[in-house]
């Protein structure tokens, strides 16, 4: 049987998914996020080391994941390090339902993606018969019924992107229109100022255009309040943490609070050492 996108089915229901961002190439951190109850997590490709091979097991880990009681399993996202038909066939067939494209700049673009996610005779996905996406070839009606559970979020980071939003929404296939923070504020002339007044009020405008298509807005937004904003402005797939962010921030807090003081079990140990 073909699994069901949940992640799919929600944003089109108008539901926010709340996410975290992933960069560590672990299956064993995928797993641990995968139990904390998030809807979604992004396996990023972009910005790590991640390679095909890896992100199998990266997907296996985050399925094998044990949901907190009363909680849904949390859906994985893929993010290939560019809207490459060769990647974009290869991460589908081991199996991911949701990809994030970065870098989409205009129609043309997003059109390409569509028809790298979907079979001929409407797109260019090579056939694999026996792939981990058809459970290895026995889900008989996969290739007639794939593009009904495949998510494609793709990604405006440019200002030149952001004058396309209403032109890329409106391509058929896309589901959401994802606003990077971080590549959108140095587009814009603000490098390093991802929160700068000036970069909020466009973002802000983004989501309502976005929405007012009828497509689902998304952004990476680890500032609480902000990230609060942006859902109420009708952002519906908001990452709000990221991995590599708590457990930084996690081990600097513990190494500050004891930073100068050696725990008191060396210092009685050593006292008369000298």
């Amino acid at each position: 049987m073909l699994p069901t996108n949940h992640f799919k089915h929600a944003l089109r229901a108008g539901h926010a998914q709340i996410g975290i961002w992933s960069t560590i190439p672990s299956p064993f951190v995928c797993e641990l996020i995968g139990g904390a109850g998030y809807d979604w997590v992004l396996l990023d490709t972009e910005h790590t080391p991640t390679d095909v091979p890896l992100m199998l097991h990266q997907l296996q880990a985050v399925a094998a994941a044990q949901p907190r009681p009363g909680g849904s399993p949390t859906h994985a996202v893929v993010r290939p390090a560019w809207n490459d038909p060769v990647l974009i066939k290869r991460y589908l067939d081991i199996g991911a339902q949701t990809l994030l494209l970065p870098f989409v700049q205009n129609a043309e673009e997003a059109q390409a993606a569509v028809r790298a996610i979907r079979y001929a005779p409407q797109g260019i996905r090579g056939m694999g018969g026996s792939t981990r996406a058809a459970n290895f070839g026995r889900t008989a009606d996969y290739v007639a019924r794939a593009a009904d559970e495949l998510c494609l979020l793709v990604q405006v980071e440019t200002a030149e992107a952001l004058e396309q939003i209403e032109a890329i929404a409106a391509v058929d296939g896309i589901d959401g229109i994802f606003i990077g923070p971080a590549d959108l504020s140095a587009s814009l002339g603000y490098p390093g100022q991802a929160r700068h007044p000036a970069v909020n009020g466009i973002i802000d405008d983004a989501i309502r255009r976005i929405r007012a298509c009828g497509k689902a807005p998304g952004i990476l937004m680890v500032d609480e309040p902000r990230a609060r904003e942006c859902l109420a402005l009708g952002a519906q797939f908001v990452a709000v943490a990221l991995d590599t962010i708590l457990l930084r921030d996690g081990l600097d807090a513990a190494a500050a609070r004891f930073r100068g003081q050696a725990p008191a079990a060396t210092r009685l140990a050593t006292a008369g050492s000298y």
